[in-house]
């Protein structure tokens, strides 16, 4: 089992939000059309940032973090995706505040 965890603060990457460079290099369309249609973007992308970054360092095999994606489930939850397919080895929770956000990964 490896484990990993980010936190960003969440004025960094709001102010990347209309930078689409920073957008495209980091995330999927649908994170940015996801991320973007909620009232607190910034909190959205950066918890999804710090999800990347998180699952980033608990894989043992290093990806470009464009590669990781974060999609919710029917339910809500957050799962991971690794170019395209889902991946169920790796566990993740996130969570944010208007400062911060977080996110922890687990690698089974």
């Amino acid at each position: 089992m490896r484990v990993g965890i980010d936190i960003v603060e969440v004025k960094r990457i709001a102010r990347l939000r209309n930078h689409p460079h920073f957008l495209k290099k980091f995330f999927s369309p649908a994170e940015i059309k996801y991320c973007l249609s909620k009232k607190n973007c910034g909190q959205h992308l950066a918890v999804r940032f710090a999800a990347k970054e998180a699952v980033w360092k608990c894989l043992p095999k290093k990806v470009g973090l464009a590669r990781i994606e974060v999609r919710n489930n029917s339910d809500g939850q957050p799962q991971i995706y690794l170019a395209g397919k889902l991946c169920r080895r790796v566990r993740i929770s996130l969570s944010h505040t208007r400062a911060t956000a977080v996110a922890a990964a687990i690698y089974e």
